[in-house]
């Protein structure tokens, strides 16, 4: 089942088209000759025995998810000039501060070697939002319920061993509770508890990335938040129907509302 995508073409390794199927072989022999610049094959995991064939015909893999993989060939001259598949792993954790008490919420890691530490989070779902994560991470290891407030800091961080040797995205939220009774999950945490925010700006058991942010975090508790913040505002996308969110520190109203 043969169609465009640009230049190139898609190719459903599962479905044979009619009138009646070229071999792969032909196939690519005619896409050579109509000019397609790449092909995309799109392999079903139950027709997996497909991909050596492919292989034969020059075809690498780009990528797989849980019910197919697909390979590309690159036929047009030069090096491949095809987008790569995810680069990126997106890690969000949430700094929850009660502003009452001064009192930031923090947890140990069950599975690390060293207890240090940190800020509860975890890996963003596809189509997740930054803000829904870190809340939904916080609430998933310690019970304790929050609002995304700004975003404090990103650390991008390469060859990560925790990410298959890919790179690494890691952000930092600001959240506000709404509960401050702990619930901690037992197979994820070893410990959790609400710390006083100077105390995790200067103790030495903790990890350098949350001892930084807690210097952060301070400054804008004792300075102003609008001094440290990365907000959020959403936009309409180019693409029909879709949206966009950008992060950046606050605009005055008057700048906003330039036409």
């Amino acid at each position: 089942n043969h169609t465009d995508r640009g230049q190139g073409g898609v190719s459903d390794g599962g479905h044979s088209p009619d009138p009646p199927p070229l071999t792969l072989a032909e196939s690519v022999a005619q896409w050579r000759d109509e000019g397609r610049v790449a092909v995309w094959l799109r392999v079903p995991i139950l027709q997996s025995g497909f991909v050596a064939a492919a292989a034969s015909q020059g075809f690498a893999f780009h990528h797989a998810e849980q019910g197919s993989s697909t390979l590309t060939l690159w036929l047009a001259e030069g090096p491949s000039r095809l987008p790569g598949f995810a680069t990126h792993q997106l890690g969000v954790a949430g700094a929850v501060l009660d502003e009452s008490t001064g009192k930031v919420l923090v947890v140990q890691d069950r599975n690390k070697t060293i207890n240090a530490w940190k800020f509860p989070g975890g890996l963003a779902n596809p189509g997740e939002d930054i803000g829904d994560t870190a809340v939904r991470e916080v609430f998933e290891e310690t019970g304790i319920k929050s609002e995304f407030k700004s975003i404090l800091s990103i650390r991008q961080q390469h060859q990560h061993p925790g990410a298959f040797g890919k790179s690494d995205m890691y952000i930092i939220c600001r959240l506000e509770p709404s509960s401050f009774s702990i619930s901690f999950c037992q197979q994820e945490c070893l410990r959790c508890e609400w710390m006083d925010l100077e105390e995790l700006a200067r103790t030495d058991t903790t990890t350098p990335i949350t001892s930084n942010v807690a210097k952060l975090l301070l400054y804008g508790y004792r300075e102003g938040f609008d001094k440290i913040d990365i907000t959020m505002r959403e936009f309409p996308a180019v693409y029909t129907g879709l949206f966009y969110k950008l992060y950046h520190r606050e605009l005055p109203e008057s700048y906003r509302n330039i036409t």
